[in-house]
């Protein structure tokens, strides 16, 4: 049987618990050290008045590809600061990548950008995110 990776082993505890990410219908697709991919397909329920998905919807799940990346090193991290630019419409049925990835690193402080794309590879979202690295380590 094949160890698992600290960052598998580490999303693993987070999105067992994490029942928002969930609903969302997210697919984990990559994990490792600094870097997070994830899918999901918008659904009619996630649709605003005007007929395109929340602004909610890609922020959540660039967020959650933020919190993957940003503890998938062991040590907990929380989000103090994220930001997002809608670059394109997003409709029921179109399928969004998420993917995070650690720009800068240090004990205490982490940035990663985090890109949203539709099912043909056209950038519907990007997300900026700075997190606080805990002293606490994941117990995985």
């Amino acid at each position: 049987m094949e160890k698992k990776s600290l960052a598998t082993r580490v999303v693993d505890a987070m999105f067992n618990n994490d029942a928002f990410s969930q609903w969302l219908g997210i697919e984990r697709i990559e994990e490792g050290p600094g870097r997070s991919v994830l899918r999901m397909t918008v659904r009619a329920e996630m649709l605003n008045g005007f007929g395109i998905a929340h602004g909610g919807i890609s922020f959540s799940l660039a967020d959650s590809a933020l919190a993957f990346a940003c503890n998938s090193h062991g040590q907990k991290a929380v989000s103090i600061e994220t930001s997002i630019s809608h670059t394109k419409q997003v409709k029921e049925g179109d399928v969004l990548t998420a993917i995070a990835e650690e720009k800068t690193r240090t004990n205490k402080i982490g940035i990663y950008e985090v890109s949203v794309k539709n099912q043909r590879e056209e950038l519907v979202a990007l997300f900026k995110g700075i997190v606080y690295r805990t002293s606490k380590e994941w117990e995985v």
